[in-house]
């Protein structure tokens, strides 16, 4: 993996203390900006502190923090949280985890939402290639395929035949952010033998998909839109906002995983300069085409973060000036702390994510 810290010129002890300071914030149950809380008979949950819950997209990043960082402890008990509270054992959707609980486990929902599937099915591949499959519901591997079966046949699918992934099962829109192919190209290995040529074609079609759905000139997607890459109506969703940050991080990642994709690269330098030079208090929520609406964005440090990531699309063939851009923002994401208060959990995980890939240790495991 690139570690884009050591190019910009900083030292290994500098990195890897920056590394351990993330995961001491977020994990570390003295620290007074935590998210992750340990509970009796072996269990921990993430907390969204924005909306005092649980949700399948913070435990699912908390498990692929915990196996990126070689801590079994961590990972196991925010997985056996979420197989004990978050599992729908019944109904359209069985098979698939509960989006949203309360912090005693209590359901907030009987539906899934499809990231959390994805990131818990690829950290369990990494669990067990890491560490080994145990038994019952630590047999990591037998846990991945079963998500991946379910969000495939089950009665509420996750994928269509276009191979677009679902903002929610059988919906007839996507969210951009939901688009990883660094993850599929996992699963096109890991998964049922019959589903993996699927897999293959999903991580094809997802890089084809995001070009369609960043604009040609920004960058910027949407958090939501159709399978045509068009966003949904402003009021529905359709400006870049929260959601739409992912994006530049999971492009860069792809990079990092899979090798570089020369239109996916071209998406990076664009959304890398559209950002450059802006400093977190100058953040919006924007219009794709980059036009800035009246709302700040919600979660700028998370944004800072995302660009940073995507410098890792940017190849050593660039032009100097994208590599000079990458490189500042790579370094504003350096002298940029991690965000304290009610609103720290989304921006502090998209922190961290962009911390450990940028260092080079956001790892595929073997694959």
């Amino acid at each position: 993996m690139r570690n884009l810290f050591k190019e910009c010129g900083y030292s290994q002890f500098d990195i890897e203390d920056k590394v351990m300071s993330c995961w001491n914030t977020i994990f570390d149950q003295r620290s007074a900006h935590r998210l992750y809380f340990e509970t009796t008979d072996s269990m921990g949950y993430v907390e969204d502190t924005g909306n005092d819950d649980a949700r399948t997209e913070g435990m699912s990043y908390g498990m692929m923090m915990a196996v990126e960082m070689n801590r079994k402890d961590v990972f196991d008990r925010i997985w056996k949280w979420a197989k004990t509270y978050m599992y729908l054992e019944s109904g359209a959707n069985a098979g698939f985890f509960c989006w949203s609980n309360q912090l005693d486990g209590t359901k907030n929902s009987e539906g899934p939402a499809p990231d959390g599937e994805e990131y818990f099915a690829a950290a369990l591949f990494l669990a067990a290639t890491k560490w080994g499959d145990g038994e019952g519901i630590f047999n990591y591997s037998e846990q991945a395929r079963s998500i991946l079966r379910v969000a495939l046949h089950g009665e509420q699918k996750m994928w269509f035949d276009n191979h677009h992934v679902r903002f929610i099962p059988n919906c007839p829109f996507t969210d951009p952010s939901y688009h990883l192919p660094h993850f599929y190209e996992l699963f096109a290995h890991c998964a049922d033998e019959a589903d993996r040529e699927f897999w293959a074609e999903c991580a094809k079609e997802s890089r084809r998909y995001l070009v369609k759905a960043c604009h040609e000139k920004t960058g910027l997607a949407a958090e939501y839109a159709t399978d045509d890459g068009e966003p949904l109506p402003v009021d529905k969703h359709g400006t870049f906002f929260s959601d739409s940050y992912r994006v530049a991080a999971n492009i860069g990642l792809d990079a990092s995983w899979c090798g570089f994709t020369p239109e996916l690269s071209k998406i990076a330098a664009n959304i890398i300069k559209f950002f450059d030079g802006k400093k977190a208090e100058d953040l919006h929520d924007y219009l794709v085409d980059g036009t800035p609406r009246k709302k700040l964005s919600r979660h700028p440090i998370g944004l800072i973060a995302t660009v940073a990531q995507a410098a890792l699309a940017i190849p050593e063939t660039a032009d100097e000036e994208v590599k000079q851009a990458a490189k500042r923002a790579v370094e504003r994401l350096w002298n940029t702390p991690m965000r304290v208060g009610r609103r720290r959990y989304y921006d502090n995980c998209l922190y961290f994510f962009a911390i450990l890939a940028l260092s080079g240790k956001y790892e595929k495991a073997g694959f």
